[in-house]
């Protein structure tokens, strides 16, 4: 069965500079954890009940040791670029200098992907903080923003020119709200007055990477990737309203605010004092650095009611759904982008990640994942739409190359577009690699 993904002919998404390419985080597939000090994850996973399949990122999709097959794979796919993390604590020692057992590994991994002229966009950080930052207090200790950008200053320099982008951070919101005020996430602290300190730390943290990467790496588009879930009313109350407009700006405007405007929405003031961040003198001006450009991840839209008590609550969400029951529905995309566009001066954006997991089955060797296929060519037209309202979209990146540790899922959840058989370790391209594959290929 061949299936294919379409764009209007005269679509700028299928000019030769469009930048399409697949993305993976190191914790998600590497693996190879005594090769490294311990992060927050190790050490979330060991808690009982904290990842639904009750498993771990010991091996994942043991990339640390299969890493050149998956360069071979990402170069059959015909994409441009590959995205990844690094893993802060395989290339930091506790001390704070470089290990250069673990910058090694990632330097022939940069070297190959020059070789085969694939454009590599590093993410500095995708969630995997060191345990022994977090037993000083993690993102909610001030000084772990400089110990990131200590580390970002050294990262950048051993990797020298072989990088084409740096990205910062990974969806902030995650690290902070899952992280540090619901618990979900590693390192599962919870109180509403912990997630908008943590946040804050973190888009320093930015902010002073930002200005290390420009003395360091200054021909490397620099910036940082950012997920929105557009926040849409249940009904036309103004009730429901104003609780969609709180949600928008306490899950979404909060980061991308501070790194544009260089200030916090105004709802700032209607939280109680104790949930507020210290704000220093000089932070925000660090925080809103110039960049080069700006990741957006986009997998879906919530629904929002108003409620007296908590502001808002987010009511379930409509079918269809994918399998993380997250609903479908590619035309918050498209109003994304084109309203980040009208809200703000946008830098170049490119689409770091959008993709989704569903119960994919392997049958007779072959998985036949049209439901991915579907959400794909919807979410690809979502984009072209904003392109032609304006937006300067410049790349497209599949979230993800592959099936991995899918966080507090664990392995339950597939969002790959390319099959790992846990056990063997075997990868399949499924119908959603090949097809992507055709439309990169047939431009």
């Amino acid at each position: 069965m061949t299936v294919k993904l379409t764009l209007p002919t005269q679509s700028k998404m299928l000019s030769k500079d469009f930048v399409y390419g697949v993305a993976t985080a190191s914790f998600q597939i590497e693996g190879g954890t005594k090769s490294r000090l311990p992060c927050i994850w190790d050490t979330f996973c060991d808690i009982p009940n904290k990842i639904a399949d009750g498993s771990h990122g010991e091996i994942a999709c043991d990339h640390f040791n299969l890493w050149q097959d998956d360069l071979e794979l990402i170069e059959s796919l015909g994409v441009d670029a590959y995205r990844l993390s690094i893993s802060w604590p395989r290339v930091i020692t506790k001390s704070g200098e470089l290990n250069l057992e673990g910058v090694a590994y990632y330097l022939n991994i940069l070297d190959i992907l020059i070789s085969k002229n694939i454009k590599a966009f590093v993410t500095l950080y995708h969630w995997d903080l060191p345990q022994h930052l977090e037993d000083q207090g993690g993102w909610l200790n001030r000084d772990t923003a400089y110990k990131f950008r200590d580390y970002a200053h050294l990262i950048s320099q051993a990797l020298g020119n072989r990088v084409y982008s740096y990205a910062t951070l990974n969806e902030p919101f995650c690290s902070a709200f899952l992280g540090y005020e619901v618990g979900v996430h590693a390192p599962g602290i919870v109180g509403k007055e912990f997630g908008k300190k943590a946040a804050h730390h973190l888009l320093l943290a930015h902010g002073l990477a930002m200005e290390v990467l420009a003395k360091n790496s200054p021909n490397t588009l620099n910036g940082i990737v950012l997920n929105f879930t557009p926040c849409y009313p249940e009904s036309d109350s103004l009730i429901d309203i104003s609780a969609a407009a709180f949600a928008d700006d306490y899950f979404n405007q909060w980061y991308i605010k501070p790194v544009l405007d260089g200030e916090y929405p105004e709802m700032m003031s209607q939280l109680p004092t104790e949930h507020h961040p210290e704000i220093h003198e000089g932070d925000m001006a660090i925080i809103a650095h110039p960049m080069d450009f700006l990741g957006v991840n986009f997998y879906s839209r919530a629904i929002y009611r108003g409620d007296e008590e908590e502001n808002f609550i987010q009511i379930d969400a409509p079918e269809p759904r994918t399998d993380m029951g997250w609903e479908i529905y590619p035309k918050a995309f498209a109003e994304l982008l084109v309203t980040l566009n009208d809200k703000y001066t946008l830098p170049p954006i490119y689409i770091t990640e959008n993709g989704a997991a569903m119960a994919d089955k392997m049958v007779g060797g072959v998985i036949n994942d049209l439901d991915r296929v579907d959400y794909y060519q919807q979410h690809l037209n979502a984009v072209n739409d904003a392109v032609e309202l304006g937006v300067q979209v410049h790349g497209y990146f599949a979230w993800s190359l592959m099936d991995n540790f899918e966080w507090a899922e664990g392995y339950l959840k597939r969002f790959g577009i390319v099959y790992v058989d846990y056990d063997t370790q075997v990868r399949t391209i499924k119908a959603s690699g090949h097809a992507y594959k055709a439309l990169i290929t047939n431009r």
